[in-house]
């Protein structure tokens, strides 16, 4: 059987998503190169916000006119079964928690196929899920009735999939989890003391850690700035701040202040001046007032993030933010979103700027536009490059020019 797996949402989801895919292959079914050509979808869906459940539902619909044989895979298949299930009463929903048995599900109901495992061979970029679950307990947060508490994998397991893709050329591993800083808070071990040993398996490759939220890496900072040092380790830091009021954060549940947000990213910089900070911002949660939404506006113009992510709150069934006091207006939240997006290329800009002129040794990691590559510096800033280079490929570049989003660079 030919089957395609179709991933959203996280980092983490497409992680899951390859392995999934590598499943799929060990029992003999055979990858198919687009849904069109495929007998069998896996839906790996995501449910973060309401726009995304939606979109979710209706590539349920679609697929379904479109005849295909379908399997149910993400954090829709937890939290929206039901959903699914009036839709797709046949169809096999298999949510993270069970992905242990989606093997011998897919051999019960599709039996085994005749092709032979590819290894998932010829790739640049390998995912590597490290954890399901957190330990936070966020007032917005769906995820976590889909993912659970924090459950961190075996560093032997996580060390295995790291060699197996270094070995399969892969030079770009992306090290993720719902809260990346938390692994090893419930097994006694820490992400540093993971990444020091995946830094021991030799190989010419960057690695690059995953969402950290702010009151985990605090504990583990100061190790892990140490791991940064090699240059195997993208300088590249995600902490979602959601907020730059406290008063918003404490009704968020968030267990940290905007002081302490500010010093630890002051603290980073101390380690690693060249270091791209990433992080999340959501406009209009239930009570935010004027000031609160200015205090945010404040928070990004101090902390000079190089990347700020922006999403309006969404009311998600069953948390405790959809019932609070004080739900706004979506032309309110619209409002300020779109002015902490306009600030957020500003900002983004400047720090661009500050690269032009400087020389650096960039991974070439995915196909642009009009023929050009992509690729990564060493504090993960996206590079345009028209010079003939190959995927995989390190390589020395001059950066001459930038937009917001992304930098322009030539070979030196």
């Amino acid at each position: 059987m030919r089957y395609f797996v179709e991933s959203y949402g996280c980092t983490m989801n497409y992680g899951e998503g390859d392995q999934i895919a590598s499943e799929m292959d060990r029992l003999g079914h055979v990858p198919a190169d687009s849904v069109e050509d495929a007998d069998l979808i896996v839906l790996n869906t995501c449910t973060v916000v309401d726009t995304t459940e939606k979109k979710m539902i209706e590539r349920i619909s679609e697929l379904k006119r479109m005849g295909k044989e379908m399997i149910i895979t993400g954090c829709m298949a937890k939290v929206q079964s039901s959903r699914i299930s009036v839709r797709l009463p046949n169809s096999l929903i298999i949510p993270p928690g069970s992905y242990d048995s989606l093997p011998g599900s897919v051999a019960e109901r599709y039996g085994r196929g005749d092709g032979t495992a590819n290894g998932r061979g010829g790739r640049v970029t390998s995912i590597i899920p490290i954890a399901q679950g957190c330990l936070g307990d966020c007032t917005y947060c769906i995820t976590k009735f889909a993912r659970g508490r924090l459950t961190s994998y075996p560093e032997e397991r996580i060390t295995e999939l790291f060699r197996d893709s270094v070995e399969r050329g892969c030079t770009e591993i992306l090290i993720t989890a719902q809260d990346t800083a938390c692994y090893g808070f419930d097994t006694g071990t820490s992400l540093p003391s993971l990444i020091k040993g995946l830094l021991s398996v030799d190989g010419e490759y960057r690695i690059r850690i995953g969402m950290m939220n702010p009151e985990s890496l605090d504990r583990i900072l100061d190790d892990l700035m140490d791991v940064m040092c090699d240059d195997r380790v993208y300088k590249f830091i995600h902490v979602p701040v959601q907020s730059g009021s406290d008063a918003v954060l404490e009704r968020m549940n968030r267990r940290y202040t905007v002081s302490g947000f500010i010093g630890m990213i002051e603290r980073i910089r101390s380690f690693h001046p060249d270091v791209s900070i990433s992080t999340d911002v959501i406009a209009g949660f239930p009570g935010e007032s004027d000031d609160d939404h200015e205090r945010s506006l404040d928070l990004i113009r101090r902390i000079s993030a190089d990347t700020v992510n922006v999403t309006r709150f969404s009311p998600r069934p069953g948390t405790e933010a959809a019932a609070m006091d004080g739900q706004l207006h979506g032309r309110v939240s619209k409002g300020r979103s779109r002015m902490l997006t306009e600030l957020r290329f500003n900002e983004a800009e400047n720090r661009n700027r500050g690269l032009v002129g400087r020389t650096m040794r960039v991974l070439v990691t995915e196909e642009g536009k009009n023929g050009t590559m992509i690729a990564r510096t060493l504090n993960y800033r996206p590079i345009i490059i028209s010079d003939a280079v190959r995927l995989g490929e390190f390589v020395d570049v001059l950066i001459t020019g930038c937009e917001p989003t992304h930098l322009f660079g030539s070979l030196c």
